[in-house]
């Protein structure tokens, strides 16, 4: 309440389209371009267009945009996206005098890219001292959960949710699989989970890529259990489509640092596995007492809200729990201009 009732945001209008001001709107990087359309067109009575008014100050680049045009494929030089940071940073605190009075601590950038947080590495202010809204929120590379802000990353192949998962399953719908995983092997984990499980147990279908014929959202509708291993980086779709699903997520991660993990209680709407307790994966989730299943379940329910991209937005969705999670991290900021929090 106090945040709807106070908080301001500035969006910078320098920068020239498509890498500022836009952001892809579907499939796997649809949390970043919805975000920063909301900011920039969806009307947010967050939005001042008075600089001196506001709490936080929005750098709206898309490291995703960047990718696509900047970088050069299979060259794994990140030096342009870099390099683009630093020059926006270096226009911006030219230009307006913000930024240099917490050399950008009261500034933030948002990314679902998995190179979001090298591309901020550009400016040391920009990885140290701003806060980064970033799926990629791996506390082992720099992530830290005291500025930087953990963003859910929304696979939504069409900008969509898929109707199957649009409305909730009613609570007595049959689940007759434990657990569920269908996805690539990239990543220190998923070849472990596939080596102990693929093909090896009916009562968890484990998949490398889902035989053709077989549906992806109907196995999470089945399965009491959704496995939701990282990947190449931490973050994963799964643990929202789990939660659409109210298929109870299982987190498969080192150093994942979960979202919006201030406010909502994680241990409440799933279950953690440590990565030496794969092999005895079914023995885990047999083990859970149905009673605490249920609980998962309403935890799973309670917080669905939360994870939801509505146009425009809806209090209490993701933008709005973005925005709470800037604004947690911004009245612990120290102005130096006037001495204030």
């Amino acid at each position: 309440m106090e945040m709807e009732r106070r908080f301001k945001v500035y969006v910078y209008e320098e920068g020239d389209l498509p890498i500022v001001h836009d952001g892809p709107c579907k499939d796997i990087y649809t949390t970043e371009g919805r975000f920063i359309h909301e900011m920039e067109h969806g009307g947010s009575r967050f939005r001042t267009r008075d600089a001196h008014k506001a709490h936080v100050y929005f750098m709206p680049f898309s490291v995703t945009w960047m990718v696509k045009f900047l970088y050069k494929p299979l060259s794994y030089n990140l030096t342009p996206l870099k390099n683009f940071v630093l020059d926006y940073v270096r226009v911006v605190s030219t230009k307006h005098p913000f930024w240099n009075r917490t050399q950008g601590a009261d500034h933030f950038m948002l990314s679902c890219h998995d190179w979001g947080p090298h591309a901020s590495e550009g400016d040391p202010f920009v990885y140290n001292t701003s806060i980064r809204v970033l799926c990629n929120a791996n506390s082992s590379e720099g992530f830290n959960p005291q500025k930087d802000v953990s963003l859910p990353e929304i696979h939504l192949y069409d900008g969509n949710i898929s109707p199957k998962l649009r409305s909730p399953p009613p609570a007595n719908s049959s689940r007759p699989f434990l657990a569920f995983f269908a996805g690539g092997v990239h990543g220190p984990i998923r070849p472990i989970l596939l080596q102990h499980w693929k093909g090896r147990d009916a009562d968890l279908p484990i998949y490398e890529y889902l035989p053709k014929g077989l549906d992806y959202f109907t196995f999470m509708l089945q399965s009491k259990y959704c496995l939701c291993p990282s990947g190449h980086e931490v973050a994963s779709p799964r643990i929202v489509e789990a939660i659409y699903a109210e298929c109870v997520p299982v987190i498969l991660s080192d150093h994942y640092v979960l979202p919006f993990s201030d406010v909502l209680r994680w241990e409440a709407l799933s279950i953690q596995v440590e990565i030496s307790e794969i092999p005895r994966l079914k023995e885990v989730l047999s083990a859970v007492p149905e009673e605490t299943y249920a609980r998962l379940k309403k935890g799973l329910r309670a917080v669905r809200k939360h994870f939801v991209l509505n146009q425009p937005a809806k209090r209490f969705d993701v933008f709005h729990m973005i925005l709470h999670s800037v604004w947690l991290r911004r009245i612990n900021v120290r102005l130096a201009l006037n001495g204030t929090k």
